[in-house]
């Protein structure tokens, strides 16, 4: 796994006004990362950016081949979150009401009741969602954006901490159903998780060789309360981001819309999602205020899953991941 380039802590700009303490901030986000790395081995990139996402409110869909532990990081990482959790499995005979619940006439009332679904929670994951049907998928829309679910008539409010982790396995085309791209684009990230590399592996196999380096899940105590990760969520706004970097995510995301490689480019969601993910990811960098490298770290994660490429790029062999890349280095960083 490639290590992150966390950018260097600088001193912050004049016009930042009033300096945000972030002492016990970085002592919570130190101590996840800790009590994350007793259970997965590397994936240090993608444990951040999943922090990141979680921090600015945003949903998250993890790709990777199977086998290489997108489940138990999401519920590792779930788990360290004092909330409800819930686990909901994906399958081609999955209905709709499966998901969200449904109304059931009780015969001692005479009255009709509503059965929540496993979306009811503040921590949802989503295993495999590509294994069910469009209308099972479709049942996550409103919940993914408006944080509410309506069945029958009636509205159901989520809560404040409401996220959706969703897996996919790239490979297994059989049996599974393409996200469309209205859903994907209600993701803030979707996050690639590779291979580890050798070190990693044989840390792994030492793991399970000895057994007794190994952390179970069912140990795995929460370390932050969802009071405090909603006063963590309420520091983004006090995170200081200069005008030329507004520009500079504007001017990626036209990029976008005016290569001859993207068929579809970015919407002005992608834009907020850039700002918010950048913001989150300097305060998890120690800073309360963004640089040019925390945008190009969030970006490719925030705009690989909203592309839709032209057929002759997909044809020369071009992936989103790679377009976005060279899209980035196109535009010229602020100084």
């Amino acid at each position: 796994m490639e290590e992150m380039n966390v950018p260097p802590i600088s001193p912050a700009p004049e016009a930042e006004g009033q300096r945000i303490d972030l002492t016990e901030f970085a002592q919570k986000i130190q101590l996840l990362r800790d009590r994350i790395a007793q259970v997965i081995v590397g994936q240090r990139l993608t444990v951040d950016l999943i922090l990141t996402a979680i921090l600015a409110d945003g949903h998250v869909l993890i790709e990777g081949v199977p086998g290489v532990a997108k489940t138990l990081l999401a519920r590792t990482i779930a788990r360290l979150i004092d909330t409800k959790f819930s686990r909901v499995q994906f399958t081609p005979d999955l209905m709709p009401s499966d998901v969200v619940g449904t109304t059931v006439f009780n015969m001692k009332t005479s009255e009709f009741e509503f059965h929540p679904g496993p979306v009811f929670a503040d921590v949802v994951l989503v295993d495999e969602i590509n294994r069910a049907p469009a209308k099972t998928q479709a049942a996550l829309f409103e919940v993914m954006e408006e944080r509410q679910v309506t069945i029958d008539g009636t509205t159901h409010s989520m809560g404040d901490v409401y996220t959706i982790l969703a897996t996919q396995n790239p490979v297994e085309q059989e049996g599974t159903y393409k996200l469309p791209e209205a859903q994907t684009d209600r993701f803030l990230m979707k996050i690639t998780m590779g291979y580890p590399t050798l070190d990693e592996e044989v840390q792994v196999l030492e793991r399970h060789h000895t057994n007794s380096r190994l952390t179970r899940l069912e140990d795995v105590k929460p370390v932050i309360s969802r009071q405090e990760l909603l006063q963590l969520r309420q520091l983004l706004q006090r995170v200081y981001v200069e005008p030329s970097l507004l520009r500079y995510i504007a001017a990626i995301v036209q990029q976008t819309r005016q290569s001859k490689a993207v068929f579809l480019g970015a919407s002005p969601r992608a834009s907020v999602a850039m700002l918010q993910a950048s913001k989150a990811f300097a305060l998890l960098s120690g800073r309360d205020f963004v640089t040019p490298e925390d945008i190009k770290f969030v970006t490719p994660s925030i705009l690989q899953h909203r592309l839709i490429l032209t057929a002759e790029a997909e044809m020369e062999g071009h992936t989103p991941l790679k377009v976005t890349q060279r899209l980035i280095d196109k535009v010229e960083v602020p100084k």
